[in-house]
């Protein structure tokens, strides 16, 4: 069934493409007869309205179309206005100075730098911690937190880092 289905799209197909053939032909016949089909053509369809815009039509019946001529803006107010604020001036508190100073040269490298720095300051944490547990557990068996506190204090004050 679906074989069948297949071949009655096709046979429709080709009839699509032989009605297309034909109107292509029949358009290049008539485009052949001759320019006078085409003024009569012309002739029933409306033509489009002309409008005057820089133009006095001589034809009075053309007075309709023109169209009024257009008034310039007055750019003498906007030259002023350009030219008063031109002459305020800019004010050196509002001007960032950082925005107009070069950077410095290693600017790129401390961006790129930044992600793997970040990494290792979680794997440096990591580590304090794992070396404080190790400590705890050591320092465990006498129980006094305190004691431990204290320890781990007096560890750090000798050992500067």
């Amino acid at each position: 069934m679906a074989g069948e289905q297949r071949i009655g799209h096709l046979e429709d197909e080709a009839l699509k493409r032989r009605e297309r053939l034909k109107a292509l032909k029949r358009k290049r016949e008539g485009d052949k007869r001759g320019e006078s089909e085409k003024q009569e053509h012309i002739s029933d369809t409306e033509l489009p309205k002309p409008v005057f815009r820089s133009y006095r039509p001589t034809n009075e019946e053309l007075n309709d179309f023109v169209k009024e001529p257009s008034a310039p803006g007055d750019v003498a107010a906007e030259v002023k206005d350009h030219l008063e604020a031109a002459k305020s001036g800019v004010v050196i508190d509002q001007l960032d100075v950082t925005a107009l100073a070069p950077r410095k040269p290693d600017w790129d490298l401390k961006r790129d730098v930044a992600k793997k720095l970040a990494k290792l300051e979680r794997q440096t944490q990591r580590a304090i911690a794992e070396l404080i547990r190790d400590r705890l557990k050591e320092k465990s068996k006498t129980d006094d937190l305190a004691a431990i506190v204290n320890a781990g204090v007096s560890d750090n004050i000798r050992e500067p880092t």
